[in-house]
């Protein structure tokens, strides 16, 4: 009887189509299954390209709702800031709007954070073009803007452990670099444990203490988790 309900209710949440924008690629997945499709993106990418890239790579698909990860600050479920690495003309930009779909709008990091939490206080650290940041504690997202904060030589966090400071510096200082900072946050904000994802998160062999590796395919388990886990609170 209880498997019976848990699959009426499973099959009662609505098919999620979730995009996740990055500085390379456009991908997108619905919670339906089937293969994943991505389209390029680049340094010029506005959202109105998003949109219409969106729309093609979906045809055929179908979905009711729509999760997606933004790389960068959102408020009021818009982007508050036009990103680092995209194009002009996303702050504001209303996304239900131009879909005209139910949208959850968040930021990257959260999104794969949320696809790779366990429960407890979780720690999520993206080493990607910068360093992408979230926290849930007891279920309870909250995305971390710690890329900019000062930390050595007038530089950033992210100049040291992002792409930057991994051409800069060569891989066996970035590791350092890594090791140090994921010190220093795990110290300051007192995770029960961290998940290090990101695309750089391969050039890492081991890693610092009380910490797991990502992968960047559970952004799209988060972009699900957005609209079917009810004891989530972004």
């Amino acid at each position: 009887m209880a498997k019976a309900a848990k699959k009426a209710a499973a099959s009662s949440d609505p098919v999620v189509l979730a995009i996740d924008v990055g500085g390379s690629h456009v991908k997108i997945l619905t919670s339906a299954g089937g293969e994943m499709r991505r389209v390029a993106s680049g340094p010029s990418l506005t959202p109105e390209q998003v949109v219409a890239s969106v729309k093609k790579l979906a045809e055929g698909l179908d979905y009711d709702v729509i999760s997606m990860g933004y790389p960068g600050p959102v408020r009021d479920n818009k982007p508050s800031l036009d990103p680092f690495n995209l194009g002009k003309g996303w702050n504001g930009y209303d996304f239900t709007a131009a879909f005209g779909k139910p949208v959850k709008l968040v930021n990257d990091a959260l999104m794969q954070a949320i696809g790779s939490y366990d429960g407890d206080r979780m720690l999520f650290l993206g080493l990607g073009t910068g360093l992408g940041a979230a926290m849930i504690i007891k279920n309870v997202g909250q995305p971390m803007e710690l890329a900019h904060l000062p930390y050595k030589k007038g530089a950033t966090f992210e100049d040291y452990v992002g792409e930057r400071g991994l051409v800069k510096h060569g891989k066996k200082k970035w590791r350092k670099y890594v090791f140090d900072v994921v010190g220093r946050l795990r110290a300051a904000l007192q995770p029960d444990y961290v998940v290090i994802g990101g695309g750089n998160v391969d050039k890492l062999d081991e890693l610092p203490e009380k910490s797991r590796r990502g992968d960047n395919t559970r952004a799209f388990e988060g972009g699900f988790r957005l609209w079917h886990d009810k004891a989530l609170i972004i």
